[in-house]
């Protein structure tokens, strides 16, 4: 399978963030390699294969240990990040909804409804709840289940794989089962609810990503479509075209990096931010003083007594002024808490307050302009001004879901729930800003296509409501299971909490899902297409996890095949990559049997990714021995700002010399053990000027008569997505004559 090797062996070695008692005790490492045969597992101490990693001293600096100065920093660069698309709503909320001859108190519920919607789900929920529950600094709908699944043992697992783990004591982790909640122990000894729980944290990501398609194209469309109002005669085709070539430009310049980026874009978004409310308050004062009566609830309950089934219908593009939230909790890698709730709160949420409520008293003066509602509020001697502004500031608003889209893909691969593509570290230390080539350009093709097939922005802004409203509606889900399970909150907050958001929200999605035969139906193609894909790909992996699990080999066994007739101890110096947590690899099996010999000596290699910008030369490469003649362990770990070359004499001296501190250590000092320290330090020597080998697996399934029609399905997509997608084996600089695959099939 060219292309995909060493998906079961080399292993990307990608490794979540542990809990920050567990970095500081060092007690054990709770590693979630990308292709790891044991996804959410902990090296312990007591394992044979466990390599104690040496205390780092490399530090990343907590967000809140931060200087203030930093941090007012961090919040400038939001602006032009994270708030992008939330703040931008203006341009296309009054426009996407279908009004029908609407009165005073029509806009006065409108505009209470807005209100309330941002000061509930963006103050409340996301600024003050949501970004408390991030993953070590991620965050996102994948963020929460990876959060849920550290802290309990609910990810989706084999039963083999689970009786593995099971011996890995969980309650180092979480405490006795005593201490878990109800809803806990359900989900842990529920395969269907776990499966079910998989399922809304991959739909919830798959929307996010829509969100990502979405968020550019109505944006700039509505921005873009401003220019209209002054020339009439441009025609609607020319707006999609520009619109079009504004996307194809921001998705060019992604590469150079979110920071680089944002800075340039923060002072446009700072315009934007500033601008609009004192139009907003001109507005109030030329045209309804009174305005912010609608803060009062009884607005929205006389709103739909009045209107009914309509006033229901209309909340398909009230939800919309809410739109971008997810970004403010998924783009939470990119920058940090303190940052995202300071810009927010202080400048955000203030902006869209008073720019709705400019729009609205504009409208209650000028009942049938709610087509334009944006552009025909804004006074005619600072239109162009502000033309400009709003187009560039909807460019800004892209780059909030583009970076959004950028971090859940990262985090899917990071968990294995997504094939492997190429991610690009575009800080040297800020871990969570990521650009992927890959991405960037499908993102680029699908936002063109959106525009220029379904220019209509009201059908845009049905698929937007869409999107929006079922992303808030699954946040909602994971954020009561992380209460309930992780943070232990009081029974009566959660319900409270389930209650409000999961009402509204709830009430918000179905009126948006009547819009699905009028547009609302993109996002779910996009959504159904990419879920298809991780579940693909998911069902593969476990499928290859499952297979390793049950012919792993030990050290008993790996002793066995060596002492058996006819194997050979050839000369030279291997290095044998491999990630099975407690056991190797079955490829060493497959090679011995085959090759009828082992080398010499041979180091069973891991990769352990570590977030942190770069790890110290002496703490890179960590050795021991195994218990059989010339055969150690070890674990070379790297920082997202290393690069990985293994090429060369410097490489080799830093595991010669890691391997004889192993020896020496292992020797104890004492006399008698001195000449045996020294010939095996010779042996190591030797085969190193006899030659020195790579070897990695090259796997790939045979589907057998005994498989179902949906079995047979799933392994031949997977195998499809794995021969196409990147190698899980970093780029190591390892010359073509020392590589070495060995190709195996695993019996499905």
């Amino acid at each position: 399978m060219s292309g995909g090797g060493g998906e079961g062996q080399g292993g990307s070695g990608q490794e979540l963030r542990a809990a920050d008692s567990a970095a500081n005790k060092r007690e054990f490492v709770v590693n979630v390699e990308s292709s790891s045969s044991n996804r959410h597992s902990l090296h312990l101490r007591n394992s044979a294969f466990f390599i104690p990693p040496p205390p780092l001293t490399i530090t990343t600096g907590h967000p809140e240990e931060r200087g203030r100065w930093e941090t007012v920093v961090l919040a400038y660069k939001t602006l032009g990040v994270v708030f992008g698309g939330l703040v931008t709503s203006p341009l296309y909320v009054y426009p996407s909804m279908p009004l029908k001859s609407p009165t005073e108190q029509d806009y006065l519920g409108i505009y209470s409804i807005m209100f309330w919607t941002l000061t509930l789900i963006g103050v409340v929920k996301y600024t003050s709840i949501a970004l408390k529950a991030d993953d070590q600094g991620e965050g996102g709908t994948f963020a929460l289940y990876s959060l849920l699944c550290r802290n309990m043992n609910i990810g989706i697992l084999s039963s083999k794989q689970a009786q593995t783990n099971s011996s890995l004591s969980h309650s180092v982790l979480h405490g006795s089962t005593e201490n878990k909640s109800r809803l806990g122990i359900f989900f842990e000894r529920s395969i269907v609810a776990r499966r079910v729980l998989l399922f809304i944290a991959m739909l919830g990501t798959c929307m996010l990503i829509g969100d990502g398609i979405l968020t550019p194209a109505i944006s700039v469309l509505s921005a873009m479509d401003g220019i209209r109002a002054p020339f009439p005669s441009v025609s609607k085709s020319l707006v999609e075209a520009l619109s079009a070539g504004v996307l194809v430009v921001l998705f060019l310049l992604q590469k150079f990096g979110t920071s680089r980026v944002s800075f340039m874009f923060s002072p446009i978004m700072g315009g934007w931010t500033l601008c609009t409310p004192l139009v907003g308050i001109y507005s109030i004062i030329q045209h309804y003083p009174s305005i912010f009566k609608a803060l009062s609830p009884h607005y929205i309950f006389r709103f739909f007594w009045r209107n009914g089934k309509e006033g229901w219908l209309l909340l398909g593009g009230t939800v919309l002024c809410i739109t971008g939230s997810e970004a403010l909790f998924a783009d939470l890698g990119h920058f940090n808490r303190s940052s995202i709730q300071i810009a927010f709160l202080l400048t955000i949420y203030p902006s869209l307050v008073l720019t709705y409520a400019g729009q609205t008293a504009y409208l209650i003066k000028n009942p049938n302009d709610h087509d334009d509602g944006f552009y025909k509020f804004i006074p005619t001697t600072i239109y162009w001004p502000i033309f400009i502004i709003a187009t560039l500031a909807a460019v800004v608003a892209s780059q909030s879901l583009i970076s959004a889209t950028f971090s859940v893909i990262k985090q899917s691969v990071v968990l294995d729930y997504f094939p492997k593509i190429k991610v690009v570290h575009t800080s040297s230390n800020k871990e969570g800003e990521v650009y992927s080539p890959e991405v960037n350009y499908i993102l680029m093709i699908l936002c063109v296509a959106v525009i220029l097939i379904f220019g209509d922005g009201k059908d845009i802004g049905n698929a937007f409501g869409v999107v929006v409203s079922l992303v808030m509606l699954i946040t909602t889900i994971l954020l009561t299971l992380v209460m309930i399970m992780i943070w232990r909150t009081p029974p009566w907050l959660v319900a409270i909490y389930f209650f409000i958001f999961f009402t509204m929200e709830g009430v918000y999605a179905s009126a948006v899902l009547s819009k699905i035969p009028e547009g609302g139906w993109i996002p779910f193609a996009i959504s159904f297409i990419l879920a298809f894909i991780m579940f693909g790909w998911f069902y593969g992996r476990q499928k290859k996890i499952e297979y390793e699990l049950t012919h792993k080999i030990d050290l008993g066994r790996l002793g066995i095949l060596l002492s058996e007739p006819g194997i050979q101890r050839v000369p030279g110096f291997c290095f044998f990559y491999t990630n099975i947590q407690d056991g190797l690899t079955p490829i060493l099996g497959h090679y011995i049997k085959n090759m009828k010999s082992l080398h010499r000596v041979t180091i069973f290699t891991t990769l352990r990714y570590l977030l942190v910008p770069k790890v110290a030369a002496h703490e890179r490469i960590v050795v021991n021995k195994l218990g059989l003649e010339g055969v150690y362990g070890c674990v070379i770990q790297y920082g997202y700002a290393d690069s990985l070359n293994l090429e060369g004499d410097d490489f080799l001296s830093q595991v010669s010399d890691s391997l004889q501190l192993c020896i020496q250590n292992c020797s104890g000092g004492v006399t008698s053990d001195h000449e045996e320290v020294q010939e095996e330090i010779s042996t190591f020597e030797e085969a190193k000027l006899a030659g020195v080998v790579h070897i990695r697996g090259k796997t790939r399934f045979y589907i057998g008569n005994n498989c179902g029609w949906f079995e047979r399905s799933m392994l031949a997509f997977y195998e499809f997505l794995h021969s196409n997608c990147r190698s899980a084996l970093p780029a190591l600089g390892v010359p073509l004559p020392q590589r070495i695959e060995v190709g195996m099939l695993y019996e499905a």
